[in-house]
């Protein structure tokens, strides 16, 4: 893992060097990715801090990439979280792939959160699962046992949020967890990213949360840097709110904020 900025024991809130609104999204961009992780991790700290104090507990769901570690590493770093009245589940996993492969995204998790900070549970999207339909309905009755708290997401460079991809998207699915196709451009992703060797190598199936049930978090937080990410940006604010680019979704969304840096924010 490369090396990581760690925030200051203070955790004092870094400005964006800009802020704007595009709809009902408030959008921040930071000067630099390793200054939006620190104040991603910072406003959470404190919401889970604060949401923990008033109903003694929170449920969160986290996302996997690269883009999220930074954060991850900086959310954990500050400490003073009682992890152990927080539930936490994630947002996809690649059908059929064994949970220990390099790539999958419940070693992600393990790996780099639950087995630093002890949560209550980490529900796990389960996707080498026997009857992965039945899984789909399983984690569903997970998510609807009480309401998320706070949902942290990243943008696709197709614009996908978690495995909506956008020729399986759909801003009004009916259900909470579907099984999907990947397209082309999110499987070459997962290549430039170097979970994968290649293409053939990046399963073609994925278990994942739809847009809505991301979207019925009380609170949403997306990080979404690196210039990689800049056209998914650029169509996401400034394109028609639709499948086409379903990080779209998001305009609509008065519970979430968007933080950039000025690479993924270079194209506005």
């Amino acid at each position: 893992m490369a090396n990581l900025s760690v925030p200051s024991q203070s955790g004092a809130a870094l400005a964006p060097v800009k802020s704007f609104q595009v709809d009902a999204l408030p959008v921040r961009v930071y000067a630099s990715r390793a200054d939006l992780a620190r104040d991603a991790a910072r406003e959470v700290h404190e919401f889970l801090r604060a949401r923990i104090a008033d109903q003694g507990q929170a449920r969160v769901i986290l996302a996997t990439g690269n883009s999220q570690m930074q954060f991850l590493e900086n959310l954990i770093a500050l400490g003073g979280i009682d992890w152990s009245r927080v539930t936490l589940f994630h947002m996809d996993e690649y059908l059929g792939l064994a949970a220990d492969h390099s790539a999958s995204f419940r070693r992600y998790m393990r790996e780099r959160v639950e087995s630093r900070v002890k949560p209550k549970v980490f529900h796990y999207l389960e996707g080498d699962a026997a009857q992965p339909i039945d899984e789909c309905d399983r984690y569903t009755l997970l998510l609807r046992e009480a309401p998320i708290d706070l949902c942290c997401l990243g943008v696709g460079e197709n614009g996908h949020l978690a495995f909506n991809d956008p020729p399986v998207a759909d801003l009004a699915d009916p259900r909470f967890v579907k099984i999907v196709q990947l397209d082309l451009a999110c499987r070459q992703q997962q290549v430039g990213e170097g979970h994968f060797p290649n293409i053939p190598a990046v399963p073609q199936y994925a278990l994942t949360l739809t847009i809505p049930a991301l979207c019925a978090a009380k609170q949403m937080i997306c990080i979404a840097p690196e210039k990689r990410k800049a056209n998914a940006v650029k169509a996401a604010l400034q394109g028609p709110i639709s499948n086409a680019c379903p990080a779209s979704v998001l305009r609509r969304q008065p519970h979430a904020t968007l933080l950039l840096d000025v690479d993924s924010a270079s194209l506005l």
